[in-house]
């Protein structure tokens, strides 16, 4: 490859998924993309089975970089991706969402003076304690042209005097949703295997540090997902399965009701959204995907960058501190669901901009 148009910098799972069908379009539309993948996320279950399963092509780069402290990563992704753009010379960078990755692309991009397209630009949690809170702002703030999923994402915008050169695109991970759902109905195998009935079930995902890093505050939640009464299954990340098979005393087998599973795929994890009874969460792409698939979700946090799924009565809010999790569930109201994430052309909406950009 020579010098690509797009360097497209990705590093941990919400970002394989957001990309995959902008990758597509690009490829689609003639432009030459080179794929950088930071490392951030690196185990197969993480990482390269999304590019298995969503067809992404393979990084041209994967620099390797794995766990670490939050600056001591960003700080050697900065090093890398900054050596790497002065080698490919792409016509500008692409970045996704709020992780690590994404402020660290950002930076380098900017200090090398390559346009910066920001993908899924404007979000705000206003919890200045989140990692991802400071890395939106400051991506933001760096680029050069912004691509906002929601009308709430260009007002904040706004509110911090970013007008120019924004553009309510709708959302890409509706446009994955709408593509491999369909797949994931058809070939996920994983609930028969299980023994679970649609609508028979809860799914839960947990991975903030404030949530699972904390042994009596996972207790709480665990406990919370104990008493619901239906079956919860559970995918967990290896260092949380440790603490919790410890906080149990026996292995695991102490939360009667909770079904631990490994980290799953895209296409597993999808088919196990969409006929879940409830979703419990702390992650913002669960959060937007069970209001794509009409299922009522319990977000465990006490803020959230979605407030728009709150609004609608799809989604509610329960302080991880109490854990009361059968008292959210209670108070959620869910009606008609407006499309609150655009029509699914979100990836072509992207494609066209930077068509524009580039001629």
């Amino acid at each position: 490859m020579g010098s690509p148009h797009i360097a497209t910098i990705v590093g941990a799972r919400p970002q394989f998924i957001k990309s995959a069908p902008v990758s597509g379009a690009l490829r689609a539309a003639g432009f030459t993309e080179a794929l950088i993948h930071t490392g951030q996320h690196y185990s197969d279950a993480l990482s390269a089975v999304f590019f298995r399963e969503m067809q992404i092509p393979e990084p041209a780069f994967n620099l390797g970089v794995g766990s670490g402290p939050h600056g001591r990563q960003t700080g050697e992704m900065l090093r890398k991706i900054e050596e790497l753009l002065e080698q490919v010379h792409p016509e500008m960078v692409l970045v996704y969402g709020d992780t690590n990755s994404t402020l660290a692309g950002a930076l380098a991009a900017a200090k090398l003076h390559i346009p910066i397209h920001h993908v899924e630009a404007g979000l705000r949690s206003f919890n200045r304690e989140m990692p991802e809170e400071h890395n939106r702002v400051l991506t933001d703030h760096c680029s050069d042209v912004l691509y906002c999923p929601t009308g709430t994402a260009v007002r904040n915008l706004a509110a911090e005097g970013i007008r120019r050169n924004v553009f309510c695109v709708g959302d890409t991970m509706l446009d994955a949703l709408n593509q491999f759902a369909p797949i994931a109905r058809n070939n996920s195998t994983l609930a028969a295997s299980l023994e679970l009935e649609p609508r028979g079930y809860v799914l839960a995902t947990l991975h903030r540090p404030s949530n699972v890093d904390d042994p009596e505050g996972l207790r709480r939640i665990c406990e919370g997902l104990n008493r619901l009464g239906l079956r919860v299954v559970f995918p967990a990340h290896p260092r949380t399965r440790q603490t919790l098979e410890g906080l149990s005393g026996d292995g695991g087998t102490g939360w009667r009701n909770i079904l631990l599973l490994p980290p799953l795929g895209y296409l597993d994890m999808l088919a196990l959204e969409e006929s879940a009874a409830w979703i419990v969460t702390d992650s913002g792409g669960v959060q937007k995907e069970a209001y794509m698939l009409g299922v009522p979700c319990v977000t465990l946090r006490t803020e959230t960058e979605w407030v728009e799924t709150v609004d609608a009565g799809w989604n509610v809010l329960a302080d991880p501190a109490t854990a009361d999790i059968e008292g959210a569930m209670q108070a959620l109201r869910p009606q008609t669901r407006p499309d609150l994430f655009g029509d699914g052309r979100a990836s072509q909406r992207i494609v066209e901009r930077i068509a524009a950009c580039l001629n």
